[in-house]
């Protein structure tokens, strides 16, 4: 009965199936609610199993997130999502509480989970935060690191490109961060690159009127990766210092 009024209350997730844009891994379509397994092959040892559940489901959660398939303001029930993945509503609902830890959403006693709702105010407030921990690194780096290691990064600049170009803001939003994560990684600071990660993914959470798609703005921030790569490779430091402050002054990255 619970199960029913939550369904009846709650947006479903999509109309039949999982959404397109979700890329949830064929193993956890098909993991079994009770932990059953083919005869012959030993079963997994169960945490370990739960844990992998729980981070697939949460990356196909995040990607839903950045791409729009969970709107702002919306509700929605562990148990509706977790029929949409083909998994019991348990790891739906420890993916949800991570998502509610990291301020994508709300949890709604006795409901689910609505997705929180953003408005530009806090998204300046994040850019602001971050310009000021990786912009100082950047610049540093910029002084240190040889032309050769820069061009290493050329592949996750290209990456961010080839996202935008198709408008693919989940696929952009992983090459972004992992272009920025691998930028700072080069200053031998774990520490730095978790938290800037962090603030980074809190970021890409979209909107309340957030147009899907975006592509031209998803271009003009991919080309600044490109520009601000060339200027390191260079080692033209007044062009890496006005290029990283404007990419982030206008970040939506």
């Amino acid at each position: 009965m619970e199960q029913s009024r939550a369904r009846e209350d709650v947006r479903p997730y999509a109309s039949a199936g999982t959404p397109r844009d979700v890329r949830v891994p064929e193993q956890v379509r098909g993991e079994q609610v009770r932990g059953e397994h083919t005869h012959g092959e030993p079963p997994a040892p169960r945490a370990v199993q739960r844990h992998s559940v729980r981070g697939q489901i949460l990356d196909a959660l995040r990607t839903a997130l950045v791409g729009g398939e969970l709107a702002p303001g919306e509700v929605y029930s562990a148990p509706a999502l977790g029929a949409r993945f083909g998994v019991s509503a348990t790891p739906v609902r420890e993916a949800m509480q991570q998502l509610a830890v990291e301020g994508a959403v709300e949890v709604v006693p006795n409901r689910g989970f609505r997705v929180s709702e953003r408005g530009p105010r806090e998204l300046a407030e994040l850019a602001e935060v971050r310009a000021l921990i990786e912009v100082p690194v950047m610049l540093r780096l910029a002084r240190a690191v040889p032309a050769a290691r820069w061009c290493a990064l050329r592949p996750l600049a290209d990456a961010t490109v080839a996202a935008a170009a198709v408008g693919d803001r989940a696929a952009y939003a992983e090459s972004d961060r992992a272009f920025h994560g691998a930028v700072l990684a080069l200053a031998g600071n774990q520490q730095l690159v978790a938290v800037a990660d962090d603030l980074h993914r809190r970021s890409q959470w979209p909107l309340v009127d957030s147009r899907a798609g975006r592509r031209a703005e998803l271009l003009a921030d991919a080309s600044e990766h490109i520009a601000l790569l060339d200027a390191l490779i260079a080692q033209d430091l007044t062009v890496v210092q006005s290029l990283v402050r404007e990419h982030f002054n206008g970040a939506d990255v």
